[in-house]
């Protein structure tokens, strides 16, 4: 087959592949590695989101892949360094959805800053409970955009506009970098100063073997009391079980996570119960506008790889290297 869908992807521009290409829909085939082990095997090109989990043993089994999509931003459920010892060409439209999630994350603070929620489930539910409804302003408030990549530059841009502080932790960030000039933006040497400083912190890293549940106790300790905590990265980057403890203890006032350790997530934590935690499932970058213009590019690069062309929104080298 020419392409191998693992999960459930669709766009226009992935649909128009499928006129040209031989192209294989399995959209649960995630959730079975050995049946995915033997599909990907046939395939010249496999095109994912972010729950196929596409290991150095799956990749070797692949002797026909070419070039692996990704349709979104993140890379923690692809061994890149396996793909490209093998010459297969990672593709990742990385620009694509940083509005809509720096959008969603405002979204979220604003929600969590004002009790919107809480004060939409009381009025439906008959009440007219204006009091505890009281929230809080963002203007003159510090937030804290902990990694300073696309999608935390927008952020604090957009923070910025209403009249937010921002510090920033990001340890690959010079201190004469352009972008916190132009958002107004204190560095800082280390989490734990970051997130003293903040009313808010907001999450914005890539998931790597050093930002593992590096939101922890310990971090947790060096917020402020009644600070509110939103993530829109990786799951994988929160110790949940550390989160929920920290809210119990009303040490944060508040969360919003849109990402999940394991998803769809269990409840054994609690935070379904909790008035002032919001949860959403994975859907910051779900506008049409970046779905549309994720499905293009990744179908594009597509398309390039299979004719023989270089990819544009290459993650390791634009063409397949020879085995």
């Amino acid at each position: 087959m020419d392409i191998l869908i693992s999960e459930e992807v669709d766009s226009p521009a992935i649909r128009k592949l499928a006129a040209q290409y031989e192209v294989v829909r399995e959209p649960d085939l995630w959730r079975h590695p050995a049946q995915l082990q033997k599909a990907i095997a046939s395939a010249r090109a496999i095109l994912v989101r972010n729950q196929t989990q596409l290991t150095a043993e799956i990749l070797a089994g692949a002797p026909e892949l070419i070039a692996i999509g990704r349709n979104g931003v993140g890379l923690d459920n692809i061994d890149v360094p396996a793909a490209s010892k093998l010459g297969m060409v990672v593709i990742a439209p990385l620009d694509a959805n940083a509005t809509s999630v720096a959008e969603f994350t405002l979204g979220l603070i604003l929600a969590l800053a004002r009790k919107i929620p809480h004060a939409d489930r009381s009025t439906k539910a008959g009440g007219w409970d204006r009091k505890s409804g009281t929230g809080i302003e963002l203007d003159g408030k510090t937030l804290a955009v902990c990694g300073f990549g696309r999608i935390g530059r927008k952020v604090a841009m957009m923070a910025r506009g209403f009249g937010m502080k921002i510090v920033v932790f990001d340890p690959f960030i010079p201190l004469a970098s352009p972008a916190l000039r132009d958002a107004g933006a204190l560095l800082t040497g280390t989490l734990e100063e970051s997130l003293a400083r903040a009313d808010i912190v907001t999450a914005h890293l890539p998931l790597t073997p050093q930002t593992k549940q590096m939101f922890n106790a310990r971090a947790f300790s060096a917020m402020k009391s009644g600070a509110y905590f939103i993530n829109t990265s990786r799951g994988g980057l929160l110790e949940e079980a550390a989160l929920a403890q920290a809210l119990r203890r009303g040490h944060l006032g508040g969360a919003a996570l849109d990402v999940r350790q394991k998803e769809p997530p269990g409840d054994e934590l609690g935070f379904e119960r909790m008035a002032n935690v919001i949860l959403t499932p994975h859907i910051a970058s779900f506008t049409t506008e970046a779905q549309m213009r994720t499905g293009d590019a990744v179908a594009s690069d597509l398309e390039r790889v299979l004719r023989g062309e270089a990819a544009v929104h290459f993650v390791n080298f634009p063409c397949p290297a020879p085995r």
